[in-house]
C-alpha cells in the first residue's frame, strides 16, 4: 500500500485543480483544497465536501497560510487573458507573493512543492516548437506580462529556493488544456468556441485564424503533474507538459462546428497586442525523465467536452469578469 501523504493544492477548486484533487482523493491521500474563488467555483468541489480525506479552505495565497503538508501543487492563478488582465498587479501579486508564502511553507515543513508553470513563459516564440531550454520571447511591459513575467518570476523563485534553500521543488510549464469540467466562462478558446457553437452564437476568432495552438486533455496533463510529482528528486524541471498535436485556431472553431452540428457563423475581430503567433510543446524531456505522454486525440477530447457542456446550465455559473 502507497503511503498516506497530506497534500495541498492551491486553486483547487479551478478546472485542473478540482481533478487533481479528485486524483489525489481517490488515492487515499488527506488533501486540502485552498482556493479564493476568484475564477471558480465551489460546486467544482462540492460533491468531495463530503469525503474524509478532503478539506475546502476560502483563503487567497498572497496571504500567509500556515498548514503542516507533504506535497505542495501550486496551481492558483488567473490563466485566461480576460481574467488575469482584469486586476493585472494582483496577477503579478499572486504569481510571486503566492510563491513565496508556498516556498516558505514548503522550507519549514520539508515538503516537496510543484509550481503550474505555463508555456506563457517563452512568449511569441521564435522558435518551434517550444524546447525547456528556450528562454523565450516575451514582452515585459505588455498587457499580457502580468501573468508571462509573473510565471517567470516564480519559476525564478522556485530555483532560488531549491539551490539556496534546498527546497525539493518540481515545475511544469502547461500547455493549452481542456476537458469537462471548464467554466462556460473562463475565457479560454475551446470553451468559448463550444459555448458559442451550441447556442447560435457567432464563433468570435481573432486576427485571420492562422494563429497554432496544441490543446492537450484534462486528464492527460493532470497525469503529467502528478508523475512530476512522484519523479526522481534529482529532476526539479522546466519540463513541458502539453499535446505537441498542433492546430489552428481557425481548424479548430471548424471542428466545433462540425461536432456540434451547430449553424454558427466564424466572424474575426482584431488580434490582441502580443497574442503569441506558434504554439507547441516539445515533449521529449517529459518523455525520457517521466514516461508520460499525451494519449487524448484532440477530436475525441472535443466530443467528450462537448457531452459535458450540453448538460451545463450557464445561469448556474457567474462570469469572472466582465470580459467574458
Amino acid at each position: 500500500m502507497s503511503q498516506i501523504k497530506r497534500v495541498l493544492v492551491t486553486g483547487g477548486a479551478g478546472f485542473l485543480g478540482s481533478h487533481l484533487c479528485e486524483r489525489l482523493v481517490a488515492e487515499k491521500h488527506d488533501v486540502i483544497c485552498v482556493d479564493n474563488f476568484f475564477t471558480s467555483q465551489k460546486t467544482n468541489v462540492s460533491h468531495l465536501l463530503n469525503r474524509p480525506n478532503f478539506e475546502l479552505i476560502r483563503h487567497d495565497i498572497t496571504h500567509p497560510l500556515w498548514l503542516e503538508v507533504d506535497e505542495i501543487y501550486n496551481l492558483a492563478c488567473p490563466a485566461a487573458p480576460g481574467h488575469y488582465q482584469y486586476n493585472p498587479i494582483k496577477t503579478m501579486k499572486t504569481s510571486v507573493m503566492g510563491a513565496i508564502n508556498l516556498l516558505g511553507m514548503a522550507k519549514r515543513c520539508r515538503a516537496k512543492i510543484l509550481q503550474a508553470s505555463t508555456s506563457e513563459v517563452y512568449g511569441d516564440p521564435e522558435i518551434h516548437p517550444q524546447t525547456e531550454s528556450y528562454r523565450g520571447s516575451v514582452n515585459p511591459i505588455g498587457i499580457r506580462a502580468c501573468y508571462d513575467e509573473g510565471k517567470r518570476a516564480a519559476e525564478t523563485l522556485f530555483m532560488d529556493y531549491h539551490r539556496h534553500n534546498k527546497v525539493n521543488v518540481r515545475i511544469v510549464r502547461i500547455f493549452n488544456t481542456y476537458g469537462p469540467g471548464m467554466h462556460p466562462f473562463d475565457g479560454r478558446v475551446v470553451s468559448n468556441f463550444i459555448r458559442q457553437a451550441l447556442h447560435g452564437e457567432d464563433i468570435t476568432v481573432f486576427g485571420a485564424g492562422d494563429q497554432t495552438r496544441s490543446f492537450c486533455y484534462r486528464d492527460d496533463l493532470v497525469e503529467g503533474m502528478i508523475r512530476m510529482m512522484n519523479g526522481p528528486d534529482e529532476f526539479v524541471g522546466p519540463v513541458n507538459i502539453g499535446n505537441p498535436g498542433e492546430f489552428t485556431i481557425l481548424e479548430l472553431a471548424k471542428m466545433v462546428i462540425e461536432q456540434t452540428g451547430s449553424k454558427s457563423k466564424i466572424i474575426y475581430k482584431d488580434l490582441p497586442a502580443d497574442d503569441p503567433t506558434r504554439r507547441r510543446p516539445d515533449i521529449t524531456l517529459a518523455k525520457a525523465k517521466l514516461g508520460w505522454e499525451p494519449k487524448m486525440p484532440l477530436t475525441e477530447g472535443l466530443k467528450r467536452t462537448i457531452e459535458w457542456f450540453k448538460n451545463v446550465k450557464l445561469d448556474e455559473f457567474r462570469a469572472p469578469t466582465p470580459n467574458y
